[in-house]
């Protein structure tokens, strides 16, 4: 296993608990690397989902298609985020999401089988998970209050603001479909905003 490829991971996993030097090395001995190719998808709707992936390198989108072929993004994932739909991921049932790479992207992937296993022998692997599971509930939970809430204007400063590296790595019709408004919409929102 090259370590200094997983170094990004194991960097990110020790902001949240500490592992030893053995614990690593049981980590390490129970994933698996994956280089996808832009457009290529990771997931569809309709599979289960397998794995939870931690994006070493690349940009994915999480997106549904619904029943008019209609584009909706629910989430980008970027260097130091995971990818995963986590109802299908958890429960593994059909998945409700498709996951594509919008660059060439690098993953570390983790098997269902295979949290379940690491959490038996790394026991703060299953904290780790669990925090990093709650934090995306949370964010999950702001992100429909405001949708209530704010102006398209509003929340779209508010992407910019949480999400400044995305903006330049992906096309303006993304970004529209992720606040759920047009790119005719977001232009004119941009072109005022130039104005102030």
């Amino acid at each position: 296993m090259d370590i200094q490829k997983a170094q990004p991971l194991l960097d990110y996993i020790n902001k949240h608990v500490s592992l030893t030097k053995e614990e690593e090395s049981t980590l390490l001995s129970h994933i698996t690397f994956r280089k996808y190719l832009k457009g290529q998808y990771i997931l569809q709707q309709g599979d289960i989902c397998r794995y939870e992936c931690y994006v070493i390198s690349g940009c994915t989108k999480t997106f549904y298609l619904d029943d008019d072929g209609q584009e909706h993004i629910i989430m980008f994932s970027i260097e130091d985020w995971w990818a995963a739909d986590m109802g299908s991921f958890i429960d593994q049932t059909p998945a409700d999401f498709n996951i594509q790479c919008l660059e060439n992207t690098e993953l570390v992937m983790f098997s269902y089988d295979t949290i379940e296993d690491l959490y038996v022998k790394v026991p703060k692997l299953e904290r780790f998970f669990r925090r990093i599971i709650e934090k995306a509930f949370i964010a999950s939970q702001k992100r429909i209050v405001r949708n209530f809430s704010l102006t398209a204007k509003e929340q779209y400063l508010h992407f910019r603001q949480q999400y400044p590296e995305i903006e330049q790595r992906i096309p303006q019709y993304m970004i529209a479909s992720y606040l759920g408004i047009t790119k005719e919409f977001l232009s004119k929102i941009k072109s005022q905003l130039a104005l102030e």
